[in-house]
């Protein structure tokens, strides 16, 4: 798991597991990595040292930033030791070199953009004078414990990076000095202007008049064109043909699925687009994967893709099953309130008590326990849940399990209502 730090140029990545059995890199360039650090460290037996503690899962979290990357690791005594290994960043001269030799060929791009960097990418680097990977010495080492080469803590580390270096090489990239999101956005801006200089832009200077003298001659713009048309239903993918065997690891089935999803989320987005008004709605954030998942298994794929979502979801069958009900009741914020537990402040829990007592006559108000932002109906199955925008959703016990029991109400008392089943009785806090 990787978490951005407050600073966009920072990444920190969550201890790895023990490694048992196989090697530390899969990747040709995370192999590379490690031959930096093995071929140049004075002490043979500190590399092994630093390999054994690696695989007994010695590395806490790594913090990765230009230049450098930072770990604490654990000694086999128990110590803790704060190790450095650092990476020479590129100059920003290097780095329009490799930005424009990388806008050349589509297929440097595409390679970065799947998380791989083919030998082709990082011999043409080379070719313009950009070394990518490291080289003979070129890992430096510091750690706490005095050493001053490359210390068991410090080769602990770099096997600890050649493992996310198999799974991200943009961590290799950040050493170097860039983030993804800036290199992207950089190769992004770069892409634009050779398009436009390759299939826009004119040849040979160009006349033209002046803006303020167009104002002032009071030249007026061409009318808008008139919007499209709106469809009346999403279209009708292409079905895929099942006579023809398809590609290894490829699920005709699950693709149709997203296909058919895909277009009606189009149909969606163009009916709200030709809306009035539709440009004042702010656009909200972009679903994680798991959320995501959860909103495919919602359109009922199929037992053969459920499985797939559910794993993407990271959910078993059952844990998928409550998620997708959740989302059908609420979307994204009723997904929120299934999976999360919080504490409710002193003003928001004096404003919901407020709301639960003048719901209900005295003689008929439910006993009910509160935990965090949870009230439970006290010998009951019925449950209410407050979301952080102060509505409150209904929950049903089935199967020893809290199920979403209908979308989410202002008032708790039609909340309760939606659960069914007698909650009368005395109040409790």
């Amino acid at each position: 798991m990787t978490e951005r730090t407050g600073h966009d140029e920072e990444r920190t990545f969550a201890a790895l597991p023990p490694l048992r059995g196989g090697g530390f890199a899969r990747t040709w360039w995370g192999q590379a990595w490690l031959k930096a650090l093995e071929d140049a460290a004075l002490d043979s037996e500190q590399v092994k040292v630093g390999r054994r503690l690696a695989r007994a899962g010695a590395v806490g979290a790594v913090s990765v930033r230009p230049g450098r990357v930072t770990a604490v690791v654990q000694d086999r005594d128990g110590n803790a030791h704060r190790a450095d290994v650092l990476l020479q960043e590129l100059s920003d001269e290097q780095w329009d070199r490799f930005l424009d030799m990388t806008v050349e060929r589509a297929g440097h791009l595409a390679a970065l953009l799947d998380r791989e960097m083919p030998p082709h990418l990082v011999e043409d680097a080379e070719a313009a004078g950009v070394d990518l990977l490291p080289g003979l010495g070129e890992l430096e080492a510091e750690c706490d414990c005095g050493a001053w080469d490359h210390c068991g803590h410090t080769a602990a580390l770099c096997y600890q990076v050649a493992r996310l270096l198999d799974q991200d090489p943009f961590v290799l990239l950040l050493m170097r000095g860039r983030d993804e999101r800036a290199l992207l956005g950089d190769l992004q801006v770069r892409t634009l202007a050779a398009t436009w200089e390759e299939r826009v832009a004119p040849e040979g200077p160009q006349e033209g008049v002046d803006a303020a003298e167009a104002y002032a001659a009071g030249h007026a713009l061409p009318p808008l064109p008139a919007p499209p048309v709106q469809p009346g239903e999403p279209g009708v993918p292409p079905s895929l043909d099942t006579e023809t065997r398809p590609a290894p690891g490829v699920d005709p089935a699950a693709l149709e699925f997203v296909a058919a999803q895909t277009a009606r989320a189009a149909y969606r987005m163009l009916v709200e687009a030709l809306r009035p008004g539709h440009e004042q709605q702010p656009v909200g954030e972009a679903l994680t994967i798991q959320q995501d998942a959860v909103r495919l298994a919602a359109g009922d794929p199929g037992r053969t893709v459920e499985a797939r979502l559910a794993s993407g979801s990271e959910r078993d069958r059952e844990g998928l099953a409550l998620a997708v009900r959740a989302w059908r009741y609420g979307g994204r914020a009723g997904l929120a309130v299934l999976e999360e537990e919080w504490r409710v402040g002193a003003e928001s829990l004096a404003r919901a008590r407020a709301a639960l007592e003048a719901a209900w006559d005295e003689d008929e108000r439910p006993r009910l326990r509160a935990s965090h932002n949870r009230w439970t109906v006290v010998g009951g199955s019925a449950q209410l849940r407050l979301g952080q925008d102060g509505r409150w959703w209904p929950y049903r016990k089935e199967r020893g399990r809290w199920w979403p029991a209908g979308p989410a109400a202002q008032d708790p008392a039609t909340a309760l209502a939606s659960v069914g089943g007698d909650v009368r009785g005395g109040w409790r806090s």
